[in-house]
């Protein structure tokens, strides 16, 4: 299972990586969530300009099998919302680089410091 060391991530298995402004953020759904799920083929998100508490839905992905509800890593507004997920399978194939699915402005970047460590996360998993 791939868990990248420059993200922090949920136990809803959510990812976070922090940018260099330090203040906005890139979400999307581990590589054990997009396994987890299957075959992706439609990803919903709430509009840009939309303010998610932490823990909050912001969207939804459905796969042939289940939807599930994304929730927000910490608490801030919905800046970007990735325009390739036009081709939702693009979450199965590179959950971590092209098939982000939000960017968001954070309300407080030292939340990002609760969430979940590389090391924490694979435990969560059981890797």
């Amino acid at each position: 299972m791939n868990i990248p060391d420059n993200l922090r991530y949920t136990k809803d298995h959510e990812w976070l990586q922090l940018l260099d402004d330090g203040v906005t953020a890139v979400v999307g759904i581990t590589d054990f969530a997009q396994s987890e799920l299957g075959d992706i083929v439609f990803v919903e998100t709430k509009p840009v300009g939309t303010k998610v508490a932490a823990h909050g839905a912001f969207g939804t992905v459905e796969a042939v099998k289940t939807v599930a509800d994304l929730f927000a890593p910490v608490a801030g507004e919905i800046v970007e919302v990735n325009g390739a997920l036009d081709d939702a399978a693009i979450v199965n194939s590179d959950p971590y680089n092209e098939g982000w699915i939000v960017k968001m402005k954070l309300d407080n970047a030292a939340e990002v410091e609760s969430l979940l460590s590389p090391a924490d996360y694979s435990a969560l998993i059981g890797e």
